[in-house]
């Protein structure tokens, strides 16, 4: 079976970005009759927002969204984040790390998502500090996958990314790990969200590969960005969207992804603009750029 995912984090309420990535792994799982779940990304406590995280239930219940099991929280699932680190070092696959951010810049190279961490702790750390992060080994193998969205993807960790951080200083588990740990426990089968995490698939499925775990199929749609190439996000002050606006921001978001539905639509209940868009759905309309201009 399918079985999709959309996973927010709670530093604050859904705007029209969180919004067509919704809409969009909603309508490819419902249109694949697959299962559809919904997941808390709240492990990062000092980010979190207040009341976000009901408030973005709220919302997506609100804009007509069923989701097919019970959300599931991140901060509560620390004890199997703990078992993969611990399999891993089982495995020798991790090391600590107490190199400070000046440490690493002044002799890193740039990659494609910052600088590539040079190894130095890979053989014992340089500084024996009691705040260390944990730092998983990369190799020289190409990772390659095919997007259904935005094509053929191939990254060298070791030259692209270096050995990436599982668990912080700070004593909390990093994104990385824990999607991976989250995506297979929940048995998640397709990944739809934004081109912003393109970059990261690679660690995610080489992660996988270390774990055991079952390589998924991927889909990365268009960010959604502003007049000045921005993403669309809560830190940028994007405005969050508005119940009484649903039936026309899920209109824009099927806009957004191509779909071209028909003006008469606009008009309707949400359980018809719904079952148009997934009757309807076509994921090889949406555009293979990385990000649009709204």
């Amino acid at each position: 079976m399918y079985v999709g995912r959309f996973a927010p984090s709670p530093t604050g309420p859904l705007h029209f970005g969180s919004l067509v990535a919704a809409v969009a792994s909603y309508c490819e799982a419902k249109a694949n009759q697959g299962q559809w779940l919904v997941r808390m990304e709240d492990l990062d406590k000092p980010r979190e927002m207040i009341g976000a995280a009901d408030d973005i239930l709220h919302t997506l219940v609100a804009f007509g969204f069923q989701w097919d099991d019970e959300v599931v929280y991140q901060s509560q699932r620390t004890s199997l984040y703990q078992e993969a680190f611990e399999q891993l070092q089982r495995k020798g696959l991790i090391y600590p790390c107490s190199c400070s951010r000046k440490e690493i810049a002044d002799s890193a190279n740039n990659g494609i998502e910052g600088l590539v961490y040079p190894g130095a702790c890979r053989n014992g750390m340089l500084q024996l500090r009691s705040q260390h992060a944990w730092r998983v080994k990369v190799t020289d193998e190409m990772i390659s996958f095919n997007d259904a969205i935005q094509g053929h993807q191939s990254q060298l960790l070791s030259r692209d990314i270096g050995d990436f951080v599982l668990k912080r200083a700070d004593g909390l588990f990093a994104y990385q790990l824990a999607v991976v740990v989250d995506d297979a426990s929940q048995h998640i089968t397709h990944i739809l969200r934004g081109a912003d995490l393109l970059n990261s698939t690679p660690r995610q499925i080489y992660l996988q590969q270390l774990l055991g775990f079952n390589k998924l199929d991927y889909a990365h749609i268009p960010l959604v960005v502003n007049e000045s190439g921005d993403k669309l996000s809560k830190q940028n002050l994007a405005q969050p969207i508005k119940k009484e606006h649903a039936p026309q921001l899920i209109f824009d978001a099927l806009v957004f992804l191509g779909q071209n539905p028909p003006l008469s639509i606009k008009q309707s209940t949400l359980s018809e603009i719904w079952e148009w868009a997934i009757t309807n759905w076509q994921l090889s309309k949406i555009s293979h750029k990385p990000s649009i201009n709204i």
